[in-house]
């Protein structure tokens, strides 16, 4: 009888874990329609280009692609790293870069008539200068068939390679971004092969060693952090002179992926803003449940006419 009682209380805990996790309201978005995607859709098949859209599941795909704006995956579509919140498919093979990609992107972009666009990679361990060279070869195309619109780079931590950082940084795309993802002690767990006092100093180098450039990263809240680690590291991040910041939820790609610890409500997500903005002075913090790190990212042209460097 006592047995049963404590199997019946377990299983109670347990539902009302799954109920407590069940995705609230502000997260729920509708499937995009085939037809507001499928201009967008078409043309990156054409080009044979990838998106970080379409490979990590994002949930504002349908907002942006019906907008006329996507962040260009290159290099991939598989990762060298294999960290666990990730939907991107892991691959190890050393794989050759291909010569005619930043042609194709720069393509891509005339053909959007985009503002401004985004370009991020997967991890590219296995390339001595972690691909800098292709996003070198991907700036240099942008400016060539757009030269009014303004470039984004998303890039991974270059294992610490600062001479690949500077590679990238002498093409002056307008914003570098490299996300420090979450706190620093969830790095084992979330971030294996990353090392959050590097991430930390990417970002400085970029701001000492290019000034007009403006540096940007995004965390993700969720996993198992507190309130107060992440204004932490909204601090770590200020302290190493970044100027924009991205917050959003983590949503669980699936069951062999990290799950979700909490789901933080949007006032939680204001207060993430005010205490960024207000106390700490980021020149912006977008901290929403659905933000990702380039969600709504040609927002920074407005940026650059206020805060122009």
């Amino acid at each position: 009888m006592l047995k049963s009682a404590v199997l019946n209380s377990g299983e109670r805990k347990s539902d009302e874990r799954k109920q407590a996790l069940l995705k609230p309201k502000w997260l729920r978005v509708k499937a995009p329609q085939r037809e507001r995607i499928g201009a967008i859709s078409d043309l990156l098949l054409d080009l044979k280009l990838n998106t970080v859209c379409q490979e990590a599941s994002c949930p504002n795909i349908g907002e942006c692609f019906a907008g006329g704006t996507a962040t260009f995956l290159i290099m991939g579509p598989g990762c060298t790293r294999a960290c666990p919140y990730c939907d991107i498919d892991f691959d190890r093979s050393v794989r050759a870069l291909d010569p005619t990609e930043p042609e194709r992107l720069g393509e891509a972009v005339a053909r959007m008539g985009l503002k401004h666009v985004v370009i991020t990679s997967v991890n590219r361990d296995d390339l001595n200068d972690g691909g800098a060279s292709q996003f070198v070869a991907c700036i240099q195309q942008v400016k060539q068939r757009s030269p009014l619109t303004t470039i984004e780079l998303l890039i991974p931590d270059l294992c610490g390679n600062w001479e690949a950082l500077a590679t990238v940084m002498e093409a002056a795309p307008h914003v570098l971004n490299h996300n420090i993802e979450t706190v620093q002690r969830m790095y084992k767990r979330a971030r294996p092969q990353g090392i959050y006092p590097r991430s930390l100093e990417l970002l400085q180098r970029v701001r000492d060693g290019w000034p007009r450039a403006y540096s940007k990263s995004g965390l993700m809240v969720g996993l198992g952090e507190t309130d107060e680690e992440v204004i932490g590291v909204l601090k770590d991040l200020r302290a190493h002179k970044v100027d924009i910041v991205t917050i959003g939820q983590y949503l669980s790609p699936g069951p062999k992926h990290l799950q979700v610890d909490r789901f933080v409500t949007p006032e939680q997500f204001d207060q993430y803003r005010s205490i960024g903005e207000d106390e700490l002075g980021f020149l912006q913090v977008v901290s929403t449940p659905l933000s990702r790190s380039s969600y709504h990212a040609g927002e920074v042209q407005r940026l650059m006419a206020t805060h122009p460097r």
